[in-house]
């Protein structure tokens, strides 16, 4: 198992990550505001499929990858950093999109909606990156079992994230209210987030190579 401070400094990141717009995002915010918080939860239980999903793909396949190939983790960690600077400009650009600018779907029924969720999440870049290139940052070879690090580190990213898109769902007609009439707080939510992400790129890429 990874150490506290490892989970820890994981669970941050994952934080970071499911408070970056993306696509799960936009499209749970949508929903939930279209058809009701109800079709937000169960669109999240589709989201939540393909996270567990991709941590088996990522899991079982980093550790094969880190023992079978020379330089595979130097890789893997600056392929991290560029995908979070690329993340931190999405944030800062001028002009970027409110996930709350929601558009119009239409009414779907249960089964529907839990498959587009899942479709949703599967077709989403930044959750494969977080998987393939995220993941490797947190793993000590020298402390345990690779596979067993990335199945741990994997269930925290899943438990936050579900988490904090369950509370999305369930708040986003207030949130979209509030901040329609405060867009202020959509210009801080974006500098205070791309800073958060160029800052830990930096230090992804400047991070001496574990032993």
């Amino acid at each position: 198992m990874p150490h506290l401070p490892t989970l820890l400094g994981f669970a941050l990141v994952s934080l970071g990550m499911v408070l970056t717009p993306g696509p799960n995002m936009i499209y749970l915010i949508s929903r939930s505001i279209t058809q009701g918080p109800a079709a937000g939860i169960v669109s999240l239980g589709g989201v939540a499929l393909g996270f567990v999903f991709y941590m088996l793909c990522a899991a079982f396949g980093i550790t094969a990858l880190l023992f079978a190939v020379p330089y595979a983790y130097d890789a893997l960690r600056f392929a991290g950093a560029a995908y979070l600077l690329w993340l931190a400009w999405q944030a800062l650009k001028p002009n970027g999109r409110s996930p709350f600018q929601v558009k119009k779907l239409q009414v779907d029924g249960p089964r529907k909606l839990f498959a587009m969720g899942f479709v949703t999440n599967l077709l989403n870049p930044k959750i494969a990156m977080l998987y393939l290139a995220l993941l490797p940052q947190f793993i000590d070879p020298t402390v345990g079992s690779v596979l067993t690090q990335s199945l741990a580190l994997g269930a925290i990213q899943i438990v936050i994230s579900v988490s904090v898109n369950a509370m999305i769902a369930l708040a986003a007609g207030s949130i979209a209210m509030f901040l329609g009439t405060r867009p202020t707080w959509l210009l801080v939510q974006r500098w205070l987030m791309g800073t958060v992400l160029a800052g830990l790129a930096v230090k992804m890429a400047f991070e001496a190579k574990r032993a």
